[in-house]
């Protein structure tokens, strides 16, 4: 049995980073609109939210970079040269674990992206 057998393959990795990062983006927009609704008026500080939305950033990059790592690992298994297009297992494990590891780098972008509107907007104005 090689360690690439497809019955094992699964599109889930493939999906994982962008659901987290659509997941921060849920988490960061709900608790700036619950903190700001709560807010006695449009200049008050960010203040906890701040700090919550840089939590949930930590957490979903540190998600999104074990997923990359599992992506780039499925994409080193064997020693074939590039490009991965053959139609065999071997070769679809590892353009499977290429394409998880892109998304996961774009996913990881996505999230610092998310995250930078906290650190330029200090009120809920």
């Amino acid at each position: 049995m090689s360690r690439t057998a497809e019955r094992h393959e699964s599109l889930w990795m493939l999906a994982a980073s962008p659901t987290l990062w659509a997941a921060h983006f849920g988490l960061c927009y709900i608790t700036a609109a619950v903190w700001c609704a709560k807010a006695p008026d449009a200049l008050t500080p960010l203040g906890t939210a701040r700090v919550a939305v840089i939590i949930y950033t930590m957490v979903a990059l540190a998600a999104i970079g074990l997923v990359g790592w599992i992506g780039y690992r499925a994409h080193r298994v064997g020693a074939e040269p590039a490009p991965h297009d053959a139609d065999s297992p071997t070769d679809r494990h590892r353009f499977m674990g290429l394409a998880t590891a892109l998304l996961s780098g774009l996913s990881a972008l996505a999230v610092v992206y998310a995250a930078l509107v906290v650190m330029f907007i200090e009120t809920c104005q």
